[in-house]
């Protein structure tokens, strides 16, 4: 049958029928996946977060496929083997590996949308404890923060001179909300408050968020 124009699967199909070289494709694509699990959130985000069901609508699965085509083509130690490969891939079998992909992409996908959904119930939580009295420590967020002349205490070590000895628990709570607000407009996960040394050998409370990279002095 004459390959039809544009056809994106063309080159695929003359992979080799014999069993090997399918299991070698298909594990090399499983592989390439896995591998590319940034680049495929990264996609989805750029997708707004949404993907319809169906091998039309995956964001690498086709990517992938060829990758590892072109990938297996330029083996130097197999460029023999893939001249005297003639017969077709079986359809099914292509299909199959493409399913197999696309379960895997939506494993991948499902997974950080649960992580997100973590960290956003992680994020109301925190909210709501500093929106209740008394302030709750953003470090270790169990104990009650003390805040007196400008130092600012927890039982979990937490202890810091503020630069500011006007600081009061309403000021700090504000700060805290504030700063944990314009964090999640622009990331979705939940950022982590520490205490670093900070000038003049003072201590202060840092936020901070491995996810997008950012931080920020709060105090």
């Amino acid at each position: 049958m004459a390959e039809r124009p544009g056809s994106r699967h063309h080159s695929l199909y003359k992979l080799t029928g014999s069993p090997p070289w399918k299991e070698a494709f298909r594990q090399g694509c499983l592989e390439r996946m896995r591998n590319s699990r940034d680049r495929l959130l990264s996609k989805y985000r750029q997708a707004g977060g949404s993907m319809s069901g169906g091998a039309q609508n995956t964001l690498l699965v086709q990517e992938v496929m060829e990758e590892e085509w072109n990938a297996l083509q330029s083996v130097e130690s197999w460029p023999q083997a893939w001249a005297q490969l003639e017969e077709p891939m079986d359809l099914a079998v292509l299909e199959e590996i493409q399913q197999e992909l696309i379960d895997q992409e939506q494993s991948i996908i499902s997974e950080y949308e649960k992580s997100l959904q973590f960290d956003e119930q992680c994020l109301s939580v925190m909210l709501a404890e500093w929106e209740a009295n008394p302030l709750i420590c953003p470090v270790c967020t169990k104990y009650n923060l003390r805040i007196a002349g400008g130092l600012v205490v927890c039982q979990c070590g937490l202890y810091i001179q503020s630069h500011s000895p006007e600081v009061t628990e309403q000021k700090l709570r504000a700060c805290l909300e504030d700063s944990v607000n314009e964090h999640s407009a622009h990331c979705p996960h939940t950022p982590e408050f520490s205490v670093t040394e900070g000038t003049e050998e003072k201590s202060c409370l840092l936020m901070s968020c491995l996810a997008c990279d950012t931080w920020a002095v709060i105090l």
